[in-house]
């Protein structure tokens, strides 16, 4: 097919895209696009945004492909690729159009400059990863109130929900959610300024105002105002607060700075804030004041509904055992779950295979995994490599050698069973809080103690065989 053939056809799949799809979708995406060449009903598309490749294949691939076979009545395919040359010539075209008067401007063109402007924020001052939108979100009974208190706030910040506090094992859906919000926000309320952060990056970003220079002060009211000055925050992983009296303060001062303006608040945590060690009361009441919500880990079905939903996103076609093999095999968390079929994914794309039950079963080699670890195996193999026994671990003992063998069996019943820590604190006859501690210190030791991390991993290999 010559390009001019090709160009044509572009044009008419935009028309039908530009009725199906939302503003926010359209603008950023397909509109900047263009065609570059065709071949065996193959469309190779190239774009100005260097994320648009992966932002396509994951949300719109399948519209996109509909639309080329309504216009062409084959059955077609596209690639997106990102040309540097087509960016520049769209960067200049771009400040000549922004160098227009504003009466000069279409009604069109006014709509794609406040989408632009949106996508503008949410890539540098929020802070937000585009494919955390409620749409690709699978919704299970393990999410399903959770999700709804999420679209509330969304729809009307700080009316009701105040703050939203999320809370859940690692890896089960709560950043996705937590910047689902901000996403909604950003595109549907465009007023109003949201930010995302880390609490880690929070406190490094504290640490750093804090720190002996010039202008300290100044440092410091400038990192106050950055997140205090806005209409929505959303601040993830909140339990590494622990223990840091400074941030405590901190993020204390900025909660009831931005409560007392009415803006809308939202936390994610693994575990409530009663169950967050060192955490003032005055800082778990602000926490508890609006609402909590679990998540827990995906049922069968959700966990099916989410790999065919990843599968859909990609184009890529399986039968229902596929999905429920890996279903089947990955229970913890959604995390592990998408791990999982993206490896397959991955090798059957390099293979130029398709993805069957056999070559599922050939790369994540399930079945030669051992049967499910239990706590008092863990046990025995941490008291087997340190001298001690698992009665020392159930005992009141506070020795030195018997108190860090403990601490390390904690964090590996946690790390490879998943087990919630009621269950662990019953099996090694201890207080809930207890198992809190042991957990905490060995995750932070090990991020730097190269000797602690070698014998973890040590027996870990034993406890697989």
């Amino acid at each position: 097919m010559d390009i001019l053939e090709a160009k044509r056809i572009w044009a008419d799949v935009k028309i039908e895209l530009r009725t199906i799809l939302p503003d926010h979708a359209y603008y950023p995406w397909v509109n900047e696009m263009d065609v570059s060449g065709c071949e065996d009903n193959k469309f190779t598309l190239i774009t100005v945004h260097a994320m648009a490749p992966q932002i396509i294949k994951q949300n719109y691939y399948q519209k996109i492909v509909g639309a080329f076979n309504k216009v062409t009545g084959k059955s077609c395919d596209f690639s997106v690729i990102y040309d540097d040359e087509f960016a520049k010539k769209y960067a200049k075209a771009k400040k000549k159009e922004s160098a227009k008067p504003k009466s000069l401007t279409s009604p069109e063109e006014e709509k794609e400059n406040t989408v632009m402007a949106n996508l503008a924020q949410m890539q540098s001052f929020a802070n937000l990863n585009l494919k955390y939108k409620f749409e690709n979100f699978v919704v299970g009974d393990n999410s399903e109130f959770t999700y709804a208190l999420a679209q509330n706030v969304a729809q009307n910040p700080a009316k009701k929900y105040n703050p939203l506090f999320i809370y859940g094992a690692p890896g089960l859906g709560k950043t996705h959610i937590m910047q689902a919000i901000g996403h909604y926000i950003i595109f549907n309320k465009p007023k109003l300024r949201v930010k995302y952060i880390k609490t880690e990056e929070y406190v490094n970003e504290l640490i750093k105002s804090i720190q002996k220079g010039s202008d300290r002060n100044g440092k410091m009211e400038s990192f106050r105002q950055k997140y205090r000055n806005v209409d929505v925050l959303l601040i993830d992983d909140i339990q590494f607060i622990e223990s840091k009296k400074r941030t405590m303060d901190e993020i204390f001062h900025t909660f009831d700075s931005l409560l007392n303006k009415n803006k809308q608040i939202v936390i994610t945590s693994d575990r409530l804030p009663s169950e967050i060690p060192t955490l003032p009361a005055r800082l778990q009441s602000r926490f508890e004041m609006g609402i909590m919500t679990e998540i827990t880990p995906p049922d069968f079905e959700t966990r099916v509904a989410i790999l065919q939903n990843l599968a859909e996103q990609e184009g890529v076609s399986a039968e229902f055992k596929v999905f429920e093999y890996i279903a089947n095999n990955f229970v913890n968390n959604v995390r592990e779950l998408e791990g999982a079929y993206n490896k397959v994914s991955a090798y059957a794309a390099f293979s130029k295979s398709e993805l069957t039950l056999e070559l599922v079963k050939k790369v994540l080699k399930c079945e030669e995994k051992k049967r499910e670890i239990s706590f008092d195996e863990i046990a025995q193999k941490v008291a087997g490599y340190y001298g001690v026994t698992v009665d020392d671990f159930k005992s009141a003992s506070r020795g030195q050698k018997i108190s860090n063998a403990r601490h390390i069996a904690v964090y590996l019943s946690r790390e490879i069973t998943g087990k919630s820590f009621e269950l662990i604190a019953k099996y090694f006859n201890k207080r809930h809080p207890t198992m809190l501690y042991s957990y905490d210190k060995i995750k932070d030791e090990l991020k730097n103690n190269r000797e602690l991390e070698h014998s973890v991993n040590e027996i870990k290999q034993s406890l697989r065989g």
